[in-house]
């Protein structure tokens, strides 16, 4: 499973990517805060700039995206039970 590291404006985390989508041109990661079981999920959008020579993502924080990715990643995600 793939591991990131999230620098926050007050914090840095490891995260696992557990699925990625693109919707409307934009991509999107599902990320938890543990490799297996119950944890925090995050949807991550991708933000980088053309000339970044790293990927760049912030998290999602409005509520309707939010609930509209968490149905994408449940259906693609059949075994996991996902709550925001």
């Amino acid at each position: 499973m793939d591991k990131i590291r999230f620098i926050g404006e007050s914090e840095e985390i490891e995260l696992y990517v557990l699925d990625s989508t693109r919707l409307a041109g934009i991509n999107y990661l599902l990320a938890s805060d543990v490799e297996a079981g119950d944890g925090e999920c995050y949807i991550l959008k991708e933000t980088t700039p053309e000339d970044s020579a790293e990927a760049v993502y912030e998290m999602v924080e409005d509520n309707g995206i939010l609930d509209y990715l968490a149905g994408i990643f449940a259906e693609q995600l059949e075994d996991v039970d996902i709550e925001f």
